[in-house]
């Protein structure tokens, strides 16, 4: 069998291991927002919506683009953005520029809501502080890598990383940003950047 999930497969291939690694690391993520949902009495994806609209930009507060963003339909995202326009969270801005498009904000309450939830995550980040600079650089790193392939791949869609952006350049394993006009450490990468392009 070529699962990861094989005790056999897992105790000999170091690749399965970190597999059940992340996993297990997934599961937390979902325990986290379940709790931080109930707290709200909104969904998971209703409390990732509003973060999400927190520290992003107009252009990427429509339905279309959360679709994308979340890997989920855009009828699944449109259910809980009328929910959250329910719940006054969120408010409803037309597009001048085409009237059949609206970007989402959030409302006083929304972002009062968000601020709180989003940081759900904040007990994954305490033990990174316990490892060294270099481990956690060398984490970063392979997480990029692994990010960028899923992305290739087409199992993960919208991603503002370094390495999918045109302005990224890698000449012999050195990272440069030529909108930034600099050579960029591992630890300057970006896994969302504003300037994406």
């Amino acid at each position: 069998m070529m699962s990861p999930f094989d005790l056999n497969r897992q105790n000999g291939k170091l690749e399965s291991k970190i597999v059940v690694a992340l996993e297990r690391i997934s599961e937390a993520f979902r325990v986290l927002l379940w709790d931080e949902s109930k707290k709200n009495g909104l969904s998971p994806i209703q409390i990732q919506i509003l973060i999400f609209l927190l520290f992003h930009t107009n252009e990427k507060c429509k339905v279309s683009y959360l679709a994308n963003e979340f890997n989920m339909t855009k009828a699944t995202v449109s259910d809980s953005v009328k929910l959250l326009l329910n719940k006054g969270l969120i408010k409803k801005m037309d597009d001048p520029a085409d009237t059949r498009s609206y970007t989402i904000a959030l409302t006083e309450e929304g972002k009062f809501t968000a601020e709180n939830s989003a940081n759900f995550a904040i007990s994954i980040e305490k033990p990174l502080n316990s490892l060294s600079e270099e481990q956690n650089e060398a984490i970063f790193s392979g997480l990029m890598k692994i990010i960028d392939g899923l992305n290739k791949a087409g199992v993960i869609t919208i991603q503002r990383m370094c390495f999918s952006c045109m302005h990224y350049q890698n000449s012999n394993g050195q990272h440069y940003c030529k909108l930034l006009q600099s050579k960029l450490a591992t630890t300057d990468l970006r896994i969302d950047c504003p300037e994406h392009q």
